[in-house]
């Protein structure tokens, strides 16, 4: 490796990164760089107008993690918002996606990568920057992914005018090889580089943005202005005798990571079938977010569930295979990406960020659309705006790494919203058991979403007397995007999930 490692959603954003760690950039360049040219090439999975996490292993340094996930406005109770469900046809399946301008929580991605940058990044932002600006202007042909994204998005892409006029420049949706522009959002990433965060906070974006969302959305000026990053210590564990670092609450997914994994390491069970062991921890886990995630207004209590006292009877449940009423996930597709970075001075990167499906209404002034992330059932389990003041939303986003006695050793996240738990998981379990990083990507997938446990071909789907007697299988045809979009680094392999078109570069 002679600059560095790196795996991503698509291959320009993948390249982007390559370019600026050429430029002399370390991990966190690279990193805030690719994410930034993510929002041209993977437009339907992530923006500025979106949150994320990116956990940060700097040489010689204690990890942190930057959490720059959406914030709730301050409630209105009396206000009529413009907030609807829309339906988007999966082909095999309809899902109900609810959007608006009521939908748009407070957007963190701007915030957080500029504030990355500002701490850890070692070349100018004009630099990092340049990438991302260069394929605004020039377009990005559009892959299998996002050419699909494109196709079943269109009621959310085209919902505005401005929309229609950025997603279908020729009368008809942007579809697999045509070529994407957005020269406003070029413009956009200029502006930033001259004025920072504050342009979009604070300045004329705030105005374009409030502009936008109008009477009828929840976002003011004081919640903007009053947005901030948060440095987290990350959630340390111990599992096969490494340190995995990943995302600690009020996230959930990293917490639900841990909890399995500590299932699954202090396994005492009776059934020599690690499949059906791997199965019966996704039953706890679901169990155990349904017990303790139950305060809209108190997004730190899924902490609890490691503690000892509360840990011991759900390992009890687990060693015993004694559980029933396993609780549904609320339904999610899960709009996110992920990239990962290690440099050849041993930095590491991990950085997740998504902007939904959208909220329908594109800012035409900055080439952005607003994320919906107030009506993502699986963010606001309790009942779409119940929340009492601004927060951090919950989220399954779930960047991740891996730590030796030689330091970082494997980078890893997901997209897939609450399947980013069981796919990040199944990987490092596969790379225990021996697998090069690339096979362990690609095996076949599984997830247990209430009582249906989904399969990818090539799962070895144990006898039905040895599940829970609720759990039914769906067997699918296919290996598919619904089961995330790994894409992991190592100082040897970087690879990027077949499943969303992902792609990887050692150089």
């Amino acid at each position: 490796m002679k600059n560095g490692s790196i795996a991503g959603g698509e291959k320009t954003t993948v390249q982007s990164a390559a370019e600026i760690l050429e430029n002399g950039g370390n991990a966190f360049d690279a990193a805030v760089g690719a994410v930034f040219t993510s929002m041209i090439t993977e437009c339907n999975l992530t923006g500025p107008g979106g949150g994320g996490a990116l956990l940060a292993c700097p040489l010689n340094e204690d990890p942190v993690l930057f959490d720059f996930f959406v914030d709730t406005p301050l409630p209105q109770p009396d206000k009529a918002l413009d907030f609807f469900s829309i339906s988007i046809d999966f082909g095999p399946s309809q899902q109900e996606f609810h959007i608006g301008q009521g939908s748009v929580a407070v957007p963190g991605n701007t915030a957080g990568l500029l504030k990355v940058h500002e701490r850890l990044g070692s070349l100018p932002l004009k630099t990092v920057l340049a990438p991302a600006i260069e394929t605004a202007r020039k377009g990005v042909i559009l892959n299998d992914a996002q050419g699909y994204l494109m196709k079943i998005l269109v009621p959310i892409l085209t919902h505005s005018k401005s929309g229609e006029a950025l997603f279908t420049p020729n009368g008809n949706i942007l579809h697999v090889g045509d070529r994407f522009k957005n020269p406003a959002f070029a413009d956009f990433l200029e502006e930033l580089i001259t004025q920072g965060a504050d342009y979009f906070y604070k300045g004329l974006g705030q105005e374009y943005i409030l502009n936008t969302v109008g009477e009828r959305g929840l976002l003011t000026a004081d919640c903007l202005a009053n947005y901030s990053v948060v440095e987290r210590k990350p959630l340390p564990s111990h599992f096969n005798g490494k340190i995995i670092y990943t995302n600690p609450a009020p996230s959930i997914g990293g917490t639900l990571i841990t909890f399995t994994l500590q299932l699954m390491e202090r396994l005492n069970t009776v059934s020599p079938n690690k499949l059906i062991n791997l199965i019966h921890a996704m039953e706890v886990t679901a169990k155990v977010r349904q017990d303790v995630c139950n305060d809209p207004n108190d997004n730190y209590l899924i902490s609890q569930i490691l503690d000892k006292n509360n840990f011991e009877p759900y390992l009890k449940q687990y060693n015993s295979f004694e559980l029933e009423n396993i609780p549904e996930d609320p339904p999610s597709r899960g709009a996110t990406t992920q990239v990962s970075i290690i440099d050849k001075a041993g930095n590491a990167a991990s950085v997740t960020t998504t902007n939904g499906e959208g909220c329908g209404y594109l800012i035409p002034e900055l080439g952005i659309m607003l994320n919906n992330m107030l009506g993502e059932e699986d963010l606001n389990q309790s009942g779409f705006h119940k929340f009492v003041k601004q927060q951090r939303l919950p989220t399954m986003m779930s960047p991740t790494i891996v730590v030796g006695n030689t330091g970082p050793e494997l980078v890893i996240g997901s997209g897939g919203s609450n399947r980013i738990r069981s796919a990040i998981i199944q990987v490092i379990l596969n790379l225990t058991n021996g697998m090069k990083l690339d096979n362990a990507i690609r095996a076949p997938r599984m997830h247990l979403e209430g009582t249906t446990l989904h399969c990818e071909p090539g799962i070895k789907v144990p006898n039905k007397n040895k599940l829970s007697n609720s759990i039914h299988i769906h067997q699918w045809n296919e290996q598919n995007l619904f089961f995330g979009g790994v894409n992991a680094a190592t100082r040897h392999e970087a690879v990027g999930d077949p499943r969303r078109d992902g792609a990887g570069i050692i150089y």
